[in-house]
């Protein structure tokens, strides 16, 4: 059903805002995504599934709002070193500083935490295995899944495995003083 709206939805961008079914519609996949993510809370930052396909890439688009996975390796941030913070790429809040990052050999970025009530996590049955899966706590937005115990020397034995284009890098001089 959730294909079968988006489509509907997607054929609607040309209707004006204060058409009655572009409400409707929107409402229908705001309600998917939260309830996708296994809670009921909305989010601060909810916007039509509509709304964030015009926001974002293609690729932001499929591993934020689909849940994707981008190819290991190919991340931007994923071999990046600089000083500052890690916004979600929907909705600019920050998520993780850049001194809780650490090289893991996974081929994603990885962090060992993230900034305190920053994300959400929930239980990830999805491709056969159980998985803890991430999202950012102000917009909903998919970004990775969190391991444990894996024995990396971090102060938390996690590793927040981050998808690079669900991340916006603020660098410390890009920073307003």
């Amino acid at each position: 059903m959730f294909r079968h709206s988006s489509v509907r939805l997607l054929r609607l961008h040309t209707l004006k805002l204060s058409n009655p079914i572009y409400k409707t519609a929107q409402l229908h996949t705001s309600t998917f995504r939260m309830s996708n993510n296994n809670t009921n809370e909305p989010y601060p930052v909810s916007k039509s599934e509509l709304e964030w396909r015009v926001q974002l890439s293609p690729e932001q688009y499929r591993v934020l709002r689909q849940k994707g996975t981008e190819r290991p390796g190919s991340g931007e941030y994923n071999h990046f070193s600089g000083t500052g913070v890690y916004n979600c790429a929907a909705c600019d809040t920050p998520l993780y500083k850049s001194d809780a990052k650490f090289d893991s050999g996974c081929g994603w970025p990885a962090f060992y935490e993230a900034i305190p009530g920053a994300i959400r996590i929930f239980e990830d049955k999805s491709g056969g295995m159980v998985r803890t899966e991430m999202v950012c706590n102000n917009c909903g937005g998919h970004l990775g899944h969190v391991f444990k115990g894996e024995g990396f020397k971090t102060p938390t034995d996690e590793r927040h495995c981050v998808n690079s284009v669900s991340l916006k890098f603020v660098g410390n001089e890009d920073k307003k003083l």
